[in-house]
């Protein structure tokens, strides 16, 4: 029968050490992960250098990766329950140790951070902690009764040599093996990864943005079309698949600056609710489900959103760190999808139609930056982390913003009145309530944004916002009549 401690009055265990893992334990992240993500960030040659630094040996490879990198200790999330739980036994006057497989310098930050811990065991430059390594520093400067606190297969030998075992989020089968051979002091459950999680780090919420795909069919006034329709739902799916790939390698490319963001530093990776190795997995898998879409959509389209891949992945690498270069990247990834949806049904996109999207894209990516800055403002921050804005912008940035978008208005109004346009509308002049339409829309984003009620993704206030959404499907309700109004003939 398994006993825990924990029901056992008087017990021995008010005398023995507790010793801590960090990896997966104190902490549910991997720290030599998240370095290695960071190593990447400094230079992408840094991924050929990985081998020749890991042919030196573990311990080796650990002290260099520490030396070429920074860490935070700070900003790391940890076990709450495992802290306080920890802090708890202290106070009743237990030795405390945290022995991990991480390198030194990183296990001492998170000594110093917590405040906790009465000794600190790590690797070092001769010497790897892990499984029996681990194991043979306890006995050495702990002794040989002691508990241990652990989350995986490799600590299976420390746990047989201890007392007894305190199990962090272990697997059922893990927990099962472990109870047979140990007596159990206190169990933290393993929290399964909600389906909620999962649709948030995949911003399955995001893949409104690729309706712009439907734009082409919708302007062509071919959605009666079954098989144009079939395609470019294949389109919508191959875009959002690769989206929420390159969402989740983007969120592990952010975890420093969404960690130090009042918001973002509770997004799934930035909390450690999904582990690094689980999330690159993923992504891998749906970016080759979005190409094999691609591919049965056609071969032009696959180099499409071959593109898309190419351009998403460079701004979010490389441009969204530079000023107004990463909101005209922006507007120009929303404009792609339009001309995507072009290519995949194979119909022309009209020069009046990229010249309307890449304003009104600009504008809507300038709002983004406005309602962050605000955000950073009413924090009393001065600048964002890892993007090169600062709240003083705001006076640039603002008129900028209402400008593209007063563009974009000027330019559906010249569509108005342009030959094409008054040859395929009857009634081309219902489109200027359109325009008003796009008028009243435009202003209020950003009438809310300065009122600081704008949430920092347009298109999420544009979902809930009710006046936002009454406003979008009135002005395709009208251009839809004005165009069959033709066909009926009714005017």
């Amino acid at each position: 029968m398994n006993i825990h401690l924990s029901d056992v009055q008087d017990d021995p265990a008010a005398g023995w050490p507790v010793v801590v893992d960090l990896d997966g334990t104190l902490t549910p992240t991997d720290t030599l992960l998240e370095l290695l993500i960071q190593l990447v960030k400094q230079s992408p040659f840094n991924l050929l250098r990985l081998p020749f630094w890991f042919l030196k040996g573990r311990a080796a490879f650990k002290e260099t990766v520490c030396s070429r990198t920074t860490f935070s200790a700070a900003r790391l999330p940890y076990h709450e329950a495992l802290l306080a739980y920890l802090h708890d036994e202290k106070s009743k006057g237990r030795r405390i140790v945290l022995a991990t497989a991480a390198h030194q310098s990183i296990a001492q930050r998170v000594s110093d951070h917590l405040a906790l811990f009465d000794d600190v065991l790590a690797s070092d430059t001769g010497r790897n902690l892990k499984g029996r390594a681990k194991l043979e520093a306890i006995q050495e400067k702990v002794g040989t009764e002691f508990v241990y606190a652990g989350d995986s297969r490799a600590d299976i030998p420390i746990w047989n040599a201890a007392q007894a075992a305190i199990l962090v989020g272990v697997s059922a089968g893990l927990a099962k093996s472990v109870r047979q051979r140990s007596t159990i002091e206190q169990e933290f459950p393993k929290e399964s990864i909600r389906l909620s999680t999962w649709a948030r780090a995949l911003r399955v919420h995001q893949w409104l943005k690729n309706l712009l795909l439907f734009v082409p069919l919708l302007t062509a006034f071919s959605f009666m079309d079954l098989g144009k329709l079939a395609t470019i739902a294949l389109a919508f799916l191959s875009f959002s698949f690769a989206a929420s790939a390159t969402y989740l390698v983007n969120d592990l490319w952010d975890l420093e600056s969404d960690r130090a963001h009042p918001r973002k530093k509770h997004r799934p990776f930035a909390s450690a609710k999904i582990p690094i190795l689980t999330g690159l997995a993923v992504a891998g898998a749906l970016l080759v489900l979005a190409f094999m879409l691609a591919l049965v959509v056609s071969q032009a389209f696959s180099l499409m959103l071959l593109l898309y891949v190419v351009l998403t992945s460079t701004y979010s690498w490389m441009f969204k760190e530079y000023v107004l270069i990463d909101v005209i990247m922006l507007s120009l990834l929303y404009t792609l999808r339009i001309l995507a949806g072009s290519v995949a049904i194979a119909v022309v996109t009209s020069a009046w139609l990229l010249a309307f999207s890449v304003f009104m894209f600009l504008s809507l990516a300038l709002v983004k930056r406005c309602s962050e800055l605000i955000s950073l403002e009413q924090n009393g921050k001065a600048a964002a982390r890892g993007r090169d804005y600062r709240v003083t912008d705001l006076a640039v940035l603002w008129p900028l913003g209402v400008a593209s978008a007063m563009s974009a208005v000027v330019v559906f109004g010249l569509f108005i009145n342009a030959p094409d346009t008054q040859s395929r509308y009857a009634t081309p002049n219902l489109l200027w309530l359109v325009a008003v339409g796009l008028i009243y829309w435009l202003a209020r984003l950003w009438i809310k944004t300065s009122r600081g009620e704008m949430h920092d993704d347009p298109v999420i206030y544009a979902i809930k916002d009710r006046g936002s959404r009454n406003t979008v499907i009135v002005m395709g309700i009208t251009m839809i009549v004005a165009h069959f109004l033709v066909l009926d003939g009714v005017l």
